[in-house]
C-alpha cells in the first residue's frame, strides 16, 4: 500500500474536545470509552454522536444492557445537546441485551453486521462493551471467545469505513490486560475524583493516533449543554533572556502618580504585580484607580472577585467603569473549581473585551474556590497564571491578604513573591492610638524603584502618599511605632 490516505479530523462540537485531541477526532478510527460507573461516559458518547450525525453522516447506538434504550434516553433528553429531530433518521437505537444475556458473541455480532448494511452509518458506538462479559452467561464468557470476537469486531468495522466507538466501565487498572486496549486507535478515560466533599471529573487522551494530542488530565463539567471540557493550561516557552532584555520597558500609570515614582515611572507594560497587604489596608482601592488609569487612557479592563460578590466590591468609581462597558466584572464564588475551569472563564472575559489591565481581587480568594488538589499545589498554579496572562502581553494587579504581625515582612503563605514582576507592600503602624498604613515597593524586575516606606492615606477626594520616607524609630512593645511629630 503506497497511496496515501488523508484522515480528515472530524470537529465534535464537544466544548475544548477538539483541542485536546490535537485538531479533532481521526475519521474511519475505533476507539474506546472507558471509566468508572458515574463518570460520565454515556453522556459523552451520545454527545459526540448527537454533534457528528447528520444526514450524509449516519450513527447506530447499540446498547447492549439490560435496561431498555428508552430509559437511557429519558434521561439523555435532558441534554441540549440531544436533537429528537435526528432520532430514526440520522440517528439509529438498537438493543442487543438478549443476545448479550445468551453469551453468543456470533449471533451478537451477525445482529450488528445485519444493522449495518441495512443503514450504512458512519458512525457506530456500542453501551456498555463491558456487558458482553458480565452477562454473558455459559461457556461463551471465556476471554478467548471475546478476544476472537473482538477481533472479528475490528476486522468489520475497518471495511464499514465507519468511525467506531466502544464503551466499557473499566478502570485504569485493567487496561493494561484487557485485549480491547490493545487494537484501538484511540483511548479516552473519565474519571471522577473525591476528596473530602469535593468532587471534580477529569479526562484523558490515553492514546489517539496519527496525531499529537495535549497530554494530562483535563478538567470538564456536565450540565445542561451536556459536557464542556477544560484544556489543561500549558504555558508556552518565553523568549530568551536577550530578547526581552533588548525591549524597551513601556510604563503603565497606577493612577496614583508618587505610587508612579516609587515604582521607577509605572508599572512595566505586561508585568504581573503582587500588592499584599492585611485587611482595611486599600488594596482595592488602589486596584480600582490602576484600573480608572486604564479607562482614562482608552484601555478596557477586567476585575475578578474570588472573595466577595459584586455589590459588596462595588464603589462608585467602579460602578461607573463597569456601567460604562470600559471594566468587565468576573465574579467567581462558586467552590470547588479546577484551576483551568477559572482560567478559561478568565481568559474568555478577557478576549471578549479586549482587555489590556487585569485586577485578581484576591490570590486568598482564588486559592479558597479551587478544589484541594489544585489548592495544595497553589504556588504551581499561580506560575502558570502569571505566565499565561503574560503571554497574552495584559499587565495583571493581584492583591493579597497577609497578616500583619508588624515585626515581621510577609508576601503570602505560598513564596508568590518570586513568581511575579513587581510587589508593591502595604503594612500597618501604630502611633497616638491609632493604625496608620505604610506604602512601600519592595521589587520591579529589571528597574529601578523607591525602596522607602511611605504614608498612605485614602481621603474622600484622592489616595495620599507621602513624598519621603515616613519616620518611624523601630519596634516598640511588639508594635512598630512611628515617631511622634516633633520628636528629634
Amino acid at each position: 500500500m503506497t497511496d496515501k490516505l488523508d484522515l480528515n479530523p472530524m470537529a465534535t462540537g464537544v466544548p475544548g474536545l477538539d483541542t485536546i485531541l490535537g485538531g479533532g477526532l481521526p475519521e474511519l478510527s475505533f476507539n474506546i470509552i472507558g471509566g468508572a460507573p458515574g463518570c460520565g461516559k454515556t453522556t459523552f458518547a451520545q454527545q459526540l454522536m448527537f454533534g457528528l450525525a447528520g444526514p450524509q453522516c449516519k450513527a447506530l447506538f447499540f446498547t447492549a444492557m439490560g435496561e431498555p434504550p428508552t430509559k437511557m434516553l429519558r434521561y439523555q433528553q435532558q441534554f441540549s445537546f440531544f436533537d429528537v429531530d435526528k432520532v430514526g433518521d440520522s440517528v439509529h437505537f438498537v438493543s442487543l441485551a438478549p443476545q448479550v444475556e445468551e453469551g453468543d458473541y456470533a449471533a451478537v455480532l451477525a445482529q450488528i453486521l445485519d444493522e449495518v448494511r441495512t443503514h450504512k452509518p458512519a458512525l457506530v458506538f456500542i453501551d456498555s462493551f463491558r456487558s458482553f462479559i458480565e452477562g454473558a452467561r455459559g461457556d461463551f464468557r471465556e476471554v478467548a471467545s471475546l478476544q476472537t470476537f473482538i477481533q472479528q469486531l475490528v476486522a468489520q468495522m475497518t471495511t464499514w469505513k465507519a468511525t467506531s466507538f466502544l464503551i466499557g466501565e473499566y478502570t485504569s487498572n485493567e487496561a493494561d490486560r484487557n485485549p480491547i486496549f490493545t487494537v484501538a486507535d484511540g483511548i479516552f478515560w473519565l474519571d471522577q475524583h473525591m476528596e473530602r466533599n469535593a468532587m471534580s471529573r477529569k479526562i484523558q487522551i490515553v492514546k489517539i493516533r496519527g496525531q499529537k494530542q495535549r497530554p494530562g488530565l483535563h478538567a470538564f463539567r456536565i450540565d445542561e449543554r451536556g459536557i464542556r471540557i477544560f484544556p489543561r493550561i500549558i504555558p508556552r516557552i518565553e523568549q530568551s533572556g536577550e530578547a526581552v532584555a533588548a525591549q524597551p520597558l513601556q510604563r503603565l500609570s497606577t493612577g496614583v502618580a508618587t505610587l508612579d515614582d516609587m515604582l521607577g515611572g509605572g508599572i512595566p507594560k505586561g508585568y504581573s504585580v503582587l500588592m499584599a497587604g492585611p485587611t482595611g489596608s486599600g488594596k482595592t482601592v488602589l486596584a480600582t484607580e490602576f484600573l480608572a488609569s486604564g479607562a482614562a487612557n482608552g484601555e478596557t479592563g477586567v476585575v475578578a472577585l474570588f472573595e466577595r460578590s459584586p455589590d459588596q466590591m462595588m464603589n462608585m468609581k467602579l460602578d461607573a467603569l463597569v456601567r460604562s462597558g470600559q471594566v468587565a466584572m468576573l465574579s467567581v464564588r462558586e467552590l470547588d473549581l479546577s484551576f483551568d475551569e477559572i482560567v478559561h472563564e478568565l481568559l474568555s472575559t478577557i478576549d471578549a473585551v479586549g482587555a489590556t489591565r487585569v485586577v485578581l481581587d484576591s490570590l486568598s480568594g482564588f486559592e479558597l474556590v479551587m478544589t484541594s488538589e489544585y489548592r495544595d499545589n497553589f504556588r504551581e498554579s499561580l506560575y502558570r497564571l502569571s505566565t499565561v496572562l503574560r503571554a497574552k502581553g495584559v499587565t495583571v494587579l493581584m492583591t493579597s491578604e497577609q497578616e500583619d504581625r508588624f515585626q515581621q515582612l510577609s508576601l503570602g503563605p505560598h513564596g508568590s513573591g518570586v513568581l511575579v514582576d513587581a510587589i508593591i507592600l502595604q503594612r500597618f503602624v501604630e502611633a497616638q492610638c491609632q493604625l496608620h498604613t505604610l506604602i512601600s515597593v519592595v521589587k520591579v524586575r529589571g528597574s529601578r524603584h523607591s525602596r522607602d516606606f511611605r504614608s498612605f492615606e485614602i481621603t474622600d477626594q484622592s489616595i495620599v502618599i507621602g513624598t519621603g520616607p515616613a519616620a518611624f524609630d523601630g519596634v516598640l512593645h511588639g508594635t512598630t511605632r512611628m515617631r511622634e511629630p516633633g520628636e528629634q
